[in-house]
């Protein structure tokens, strides 16, 4: 501690530190999205003459934010290809019949896989094929969505590509003068990881996963009958005006709950059923998707979006172009927070609101007046050039797929090989990594597996952004003794620990700082702390490095812990605790069992 009080006299650490706390707090409250909090960061030590320029944006030309920016379009072309087409086909197939034996399939199959491209997409292609797996047996999609997540967790950190963060952890070891990590640095330590947690998911007792689609609720059973909550309004000339919802054709035809009706400026809640509904009045209904759809060709009634009515009609709800599609908002996402009133939805976006779905919670406002959270579903209906819009936004995840994105099957042996070639150059030739991928890149393109736009619409703008501005603080730290005061404190807490103890407590810091923060802001901070204290504990930088990577990458107790934990949350229709519970165990076997791993493979022999 007095080393760090010592170290922010000087001017320069200050600010550095105020930067820091800056960004952490921005990160935490998600005031700003996390590459707006990373660029504000970065232009800030710049600004303050902390960093020269050269030094600040030296991780925009790194090598691994390089080969990122080239992994993505290979893995677009992957999935346009129909690479997963197999996968899709084995979980449909009458030879996975069980939970168990899906999770199986998804822990020692499906795993790898993320190991190689990453795991959002992953998700988002298997997510659809396994909830109808679920409806055709009868059961809750909640009995195995969390593991198609933790599965793809586990897989990202069998090689360098599985994951934006192992990149950035690769930057950061040659940042600090480490040399960047190969293609398999740490895939002796993963692999073991990945079997523990893979046989964990196989083995680990049903009651951890809830059953949510028990007590005669079958919304829960049928993926294509989870409620949405929507708004509609009554026309002057429908059928309905003078009528009791009791006697009214609305209940008997379509299978909707109605929450709350709004006469003027008057709330009236349940129950309804005798209440005379008269023109103009709003109604809160809780619809599934077959029958909002079917809602749209009813003419008793007009949809409510965002305050404006829409009416909608056979024509142009399935033709000209339009296309009814589910959007999820991640984690991150810039929309969370306001309303669609505020945000202008349907303007900026050229596409209609219909209902939109949290979790099990019922929404009890308006449509318009509804603040957006992380994790809700929204069903748009837009014409498909817009949906292919919202493809490239990083702030809406688009789940289903459109006809025109359907695998182009006659490339998909091009697209694989090209991707095998990609891992095989640098493994037995050497041609550097980064090289390999960028050629990779290239070749997609010009084999015709993926267009020129389709590759400018693959690219995360925001990850790249992130990436390369949070290089920057390991670079102040190091720069400021940032990096060395806080390190010295932490060894002298640590002072009489076996190097075991010590590299638990540095994992399971990182692990519990990742559930508040992005995985990449937590290596951004820790990774250079923990590098000094590699001495101390007789083992290499790299060691500390990768032990902060696991840290970070294996994120299992909360639903905001990665991104794929979110995007199965409302699917599966879990409560924030189910996160926990089932991935306590697992949090728990990888705190025991990656810092062993290390020091069999780091430490003094």
């Amino acid at each position: 501690m007095a080393e760090l009080i010592s170290t922010i006299q000087d001017p320069q650490a200050l600010i550095s530190l105020a930067v820091l706390i800056l960004a952490v707090v921005l990160f935490i409250s998600n005031a700003l999205a996390p590459e707006l909090t990373g660029l504000l960061s970065v232009s800030l030590l710049m600004a303050t003459g902390v960093l020269r320029p050269e030094e600040a944006l030296s991780g925009f030309g790194s090598p691994a934010l390089i080969t990122l920016l080239g992994l993505f379009p290979v893995s677009a072309a992957l999935f346009k290809s129909g690479a997963l087409d197999r996968l899709r086909a084995l979980i449909a197939s009458e030879r996975i019949r069980s939970p168990r034996r899906l999770i199986a399939l998804m822990a020692f199959v499906i795993a790898p896989v993320s190991g190689v491209v990453p795991n959002t997409p992953v998700v988002a292609s298997l997510l659809p094929v396994i909830e109808n797996w679920c409806h055709r047996r009868g059961l809750s999609p909640s009995r195995v969505l969390l593991p198609l997540s933790f599965s793809t967790v586990l897989g990202g950190t069998l090689t360098l590509l599985g994951s934006s963060v192992n990149l950035l952890v690769s930057d950061i070891s040659q940042q600090l003068g480490h040399g960047s990590l190969e293609l398999f640095s740490f895939t002796l330590i993963s692999i073991p990881v990945w079997l523990a947690g893979a046989t964990y998911l196989v083995l680990a007792p049903r009651a951890l996963l809830p059953d949510r689609g028990t007590n005669g609720d079958d919304l829960a059973i049928r993926p294509e009958r989870s409620s949405y909550c929507t708004e509609v309004t009554i026309p002057e000339d429908s059928e309905l005006v003078g009528r009791s919802l009791h006697n009214s054709r609305l209940q008997r035809r379509f299978d909707v709950d109605v929450l709350e009706l709004q006469r003027g400026g008057e709330r009236i809640l349940p129950p309804l059923a005798d209440r005379s509904l008269q023109a103009g009045d709003h109604l809160l209904l809780r619809v599934t998707r077959q029958d909002l759809l079917r809602l749209q060709q009813d003419h008793t009634i007009q949809l409510t979006t965002q305050g404006a009515n829409v009416g909608f009609s056979l024509e142009n709800g399935n033709g000209g172009g339009q296309k009814t599609v589910e959007v999820l908002l991640p984690a991150g996402s810039t929309l969370a927070g306001a309303s669609l009133r505020e945000l202008r939805f349907r303007q900026r976006h050229n596409a209609t609101v219909l209902a939109l779905r949290r979790g099990q919670e019922t929404v009890q406002e308006r449509l318009g007046q509804v603040v957006l959270r992380e994790g809700d579903v929204l069903l748009l209906q837009a014409p498909l050039d817009s949906i292919r819009g919202l493809q490239a936004n990083n702030d809406l995840l688009v789940m289903d797929r459109l006809e025109d994105d359907l695998p182009t099957v006659r490339r998909k042996p091009i697209a694989i090989s090209i991707a095998a070639s990609m891992l095989l150059l640098p493994t037995l030739t050497p041609v550097p990594l980064v090289a390999s991928v960028l050629l990779a890149t290239v070749a997609v393109v010009a084999s015709g597996c993926l267009r020129p736009g389709e590759l400018q619409r693959s690219i995360r703008l925001d990850v790249i952004l992130l990436l390369g501005s949070l290089t920057s603080f390991s670079v102040a730290l190091q720069k400021t003794g940032l990096a060395d005061a806080l390190a010295s404190g932490l060894e002298q807490g640590l002072q009489g620990w076996p190097s075991y103890g010590s590299l638990v407590v540095i994992f399971i810091g990182t692990t519990l700082v990742t559930q508040v923060m992005s995985n990449a802001a937590s290596v951004a901070l820790l990774a250079p702390v923990a590098v000094q204290l590699a001495p101390s504990l007789e083992l290499p930088p790299t060691a500390m490095l990768i032990t902060v990577l696991f840290g970070a990458s294996q994120s299992f107790l909360t639903p905001v812990g990665y991104q794929t934990n979110l995007m199965v949350f409302a699917p599966g229709r879990y409560r924030f605790l189910d996160v926990t519970r089932y991935g306590s165990g697992l949090t728990l076997i990888m705190t025991l069992l990656v810092p062993a791993l290390i020091l069999w493979r780091y430490g003094p022999s």
